[in-house]
């Protein structure tokens, strides 16, 4: 058996008799509508294909006749126990329990790579996310980015992807020296003064700058707030900005998400890069002059609007940097471009789009995942729990209280460009309400069977998958031949959110099956081949969970 899905294996055999059989008709050309799908609903087969129906016109048969043509070829693949007709006119495919149930042996003996596949066919993919601006803590909407883009990486290299993590810090322009000036003032209020009265409206007022002061004022002693002017503002905020850049990487790594690379701004600016990007747009043709600022006429490429690039000062817009860090992606030789960005960003598209595309590099290859916003809740009411001050809700007091593994579960659950609740009393209930611990508690239990069983110290027998025949042993057996094909659509699709949805499936599945039949106690070949899938679903579940950054207990 392939390393890629057992079910894969049936529906290319579906496929190719469907596709041989229009050749024979003449109709190779209709190949490309011959898709066999895994159903969406329960009740539809373990394959299915709606082939009749598209061909139905070119192809002058009806469904019934399709079926009754290529009805004996299929029932003779090895795979398939039959097929029907369903609807208007479906083709669906009930699977071969037999055939199905090595899907067990293949992942005991191939735990580490079930799952893995080939579909990324190496391509070099550069995935940013979280880059959130180091001026201040980091909030909850980033550690969804940081969830949905970890897992999108670690399910992209299990699916064939050469997969490269990078963080792009804004650690330069007016925001840093804003970040500066509240050190200082915070910084004068350390020597006595009063200012909170006098704060200015749009310099950050959070408490954890007071934390930056006290460090700061620990390394330079001799330095007082009045020493500190206007002049002094943009290095107070380099300095600030790299403490809360590292603050950053700590909990990142806290939640379990590491970069390839940390990448500055300030160095990109530092080495030339804005004003080389604005000779190669020069040299494209996709700028004007109008009112003394420069423009990219990035309305030629599909946005809606041009927009400033260098204003009539002669300072950069945010765009400049932007646009020299996306070209020095594409420079480096990434196939794909992917970037998860926050919900304040929907503007953003296709203004990159447009640079990408005025840099003579194809558009498609630049994909951009708004990341939308998290309310945290306890039942109906909303929560704010920030320690520091300000009014947002920091990732690190989340991780205090709900833990590494409910986060990234909750945040993982919803498709990433949809705003979601996240119910803290969920989250931290331990019980088979909370999904993470339904999970893993299937997990755990299989854990415990198998902890039982080497205590019992009975002999073991040879283990025959073929007494694997109820129906929810069944249903089992199908979730577990899926997983592969789970993560192919997860790294395809860009959807993390799928990998949550699939193994709660596996663990209803499993539980179910545990309720309903014994193990231990079962006639011995008949415990061997449950013990057997018990095995399989523990292994796949701790490679799920795995690919979502999530432990998988041995005990609970």
């Amino acid at each position: 058996m392939s390393a890629v899905s057992r079910l894969d294996e049936a529906r290319h055999a579906i496929r190719r008799v469907i596709v041989d059989f229009l050749e024979d008709l003449g109709l190779a050309d209709l190949e490309s509508l011959v898709r066999v799908e895994v159903p969406t609903e329960k009740g539809h087969g373990d394959l299915t294909t709606s082939v009749a129906l598209k061909i139905r016109g070119r192809a002058h048969i009806t469904p019934q006749e399709l079926l009754d043509r290529l009805g004996p070829s299929l029932r003779l693949l090895p795979s398939v126990e039959s097929v029907e007709l369903a609807g208007p006119g479906f083709l669906n495919f009930t699977l071969r329990t037999q055939w199905l149930v090595q899907v067990v042996a293949f992942i005991r003996e191939n735990s580490d790579r079930y799952g893995n596949s080939d579909v990324g066919a190496g391509q070099k993919v550069l995935l940013e996310y979280v880059s959130a601006n180091p001026t201040g803590p980091m909030v909850v909407v980033s550690g969804r980015a940081a969830a949905v883009g970890d897992s999108l990486a670690r399910a992209m290299s299990a699916a064939g992807y050469e997969v490269w993590r990078e963080f792009y810090v804004n650690d330069a322009g007016q925001q840093i020296a804003k970040l500066g000036q509240a050190l200082a003032l915070r910084l004068r209020e350390l020597d006595g003064e009063e200012v909170r009265s006098t704060w200015p409206q749009d310099v950050y007022p959070g408490d954890y700058v007071i934390a930056l002061a006290q460090e700061y004022r620990r390394q330079h002693p001799g330095v007082r707030g009045v020493d500190l002017g206007p002049s002094r503002h943009p290095d107070l905020g380099a300095w600030a900005a790299e403490r809360i850049r590292v603050g950053h990487e700590e909990v990142l790594a806290q939640f379990g998400v590491t970069f390839d690379r940390w990448f500055s701004e300030r160095h990109l600016r530092d080495a030339g890069a804005a004003d080389a990007i604005i000779e190669r747009l020069r040299e494209h043709h996709s700028l004007v002059e109008r009112d003394g600022a420069i423009w990219f006429q990035s309305s030629q490429f599909g946005d809606d609007k041009d927009r400033v690039m260098v204003k009539s000062d002669g300072s950069f817009t945010y765009f400049v940097p932007d646009a020299a860090y996306h070209a020095d992606k594409f420079d480096r030789g990434f196939d794909y471009v992917i970037d998860l960005l926050g919900p304040d960003h929907h503007g953003y598209v296709s203004r990159m789009r447009a640079v990408v595309q005025a840099l003579g590099y194809p558009p498609q290859r630049l994909e951009i995942l708004i990341i939308q916003l998290v309310r945290l809740l306890r039942g109906t009411e909303l929560v704010r729990m920030s320690k520091r001050g300000g009014t947002f809700v920091a990732l690190d007091d989340l991780i205090d209280e709900a833990g590494v593994d409910p986060a990234r579960f909750f945040l993982l659950e919803r498709a990433p460009e949809t705003p979601m609740d996240f119910d803290l009393n969920l989250a931290t209930l331990r019980a088979s309400d909370n999904p993470v611990y339904y999970v893993q508690y299937a997990g755990a239990r299989v854990h415990s069977l198998l902890r039982q069983w080497r205590g019992l110290g009975q002999p073991e027998v040879p283990v025959d998958l073929r007494l694997l025949q109820s129906l929810e042993e069944r249903e089992v057996i199908v979730l577990l031949a899926r997983f592969p094909e789970i993560v192919a659509r997860v790294a395809q699709e860009r959807a993390p959110q799928h990998l949550p949805k699939y193994l709660t499936d596996l663990a209803s599945a499993f539980h179910s099956f545990y309720r309903q039949h014994r193990v231990l106690d079962a006639e011995p070949n008949v415990r061997q081949a449950r013990l057997a899938m018990a095995e399989a679903v523990l292994r796949v579940i701790t490679r799920g969970l795995g690919l979502m950054g999530i432990s998988q207990p041995e005990e609970m």
